[in-house]
């Protein structure tokens, strides 16, 4: 299997497995013991909503956490869990990744045209963009969070991308749940 379809698998994975899950009376309590915990189960959903494999589970509280309490509330605290998670990540690529890539990108790069490009300051700035549409849709974190890892951006400003982009996201995952459900 190739590097490209692993977090592709990994996301059917966890869409199936929440999906039985759901079927499976001890899954129901759980979604209905954080659901209990109300706003700390709102972090915690957040928290959840930022991996490739529990994605699924991470929307399924967020929207059933959506029948119970305040939106707007719902959408923040479930936001600032997914910081937490993403933080968590970006600290993770920052320290450990960035540190094996660097060597590889300035080999393959060393006196290249494309190392040029690639630092110019129109460019800079996609990655983070490019990083933040990909934290706000319902899509799994992780290639965002890394994106935006490898760049040049400090923690604050990525904890700010990270909250706006996961309000975005949650407000258009909420505002769904409530059109059709």
């Amino acid at each position: 299997m190739s590097k490209h379809h692993h977090n592709l698998l990994l996301l059917s994975f966890g869409l199936i497995i929440a999906l039985a899950f759901s079927q499976f009376p001890p899954f129901n309590k759980f979604i209905e013991y954080i659901s209990q915990l109300r706003y700390l189960g709102a972090i915690l959903s957040g928290i959840l909503f930022t991996s490739t494999f529990t994605v699924a589970t991470g929307g399924l509280l967020l929207i059933n956490l959506s029948n119970t309490l305040n939106p707007l509330a719902l959408i923040l605290f479930g936001a600032m869990g997914a910081v937490i998670a993403d933080v968590l990540i970006f600290h993770f690529v920052k320290d450990n990744i960035s540190a094996e890539v660097t060597p590889i990108y300035e080999k393959f790069l060393a006196h290249h045209h494309l190392k040029k490009i690639l630092h110019t300051r129109y460019f800079s700035w996609t990655l983070p963009v490019l990083g933040a549409l990909i934290i706000a849709s319902p899509l799994p974190d992780e290639l965002g969070v890394s994106l935006m890892g490898i760049s040049a951006m400090t923690v604050g400003k990525f904890a700010f991308v990270s909250f706006f982009s996961h309000t975005i996201g949650m407000i258009s995952l909420v505002l769904l749940a409530g059109t059709l459900l």
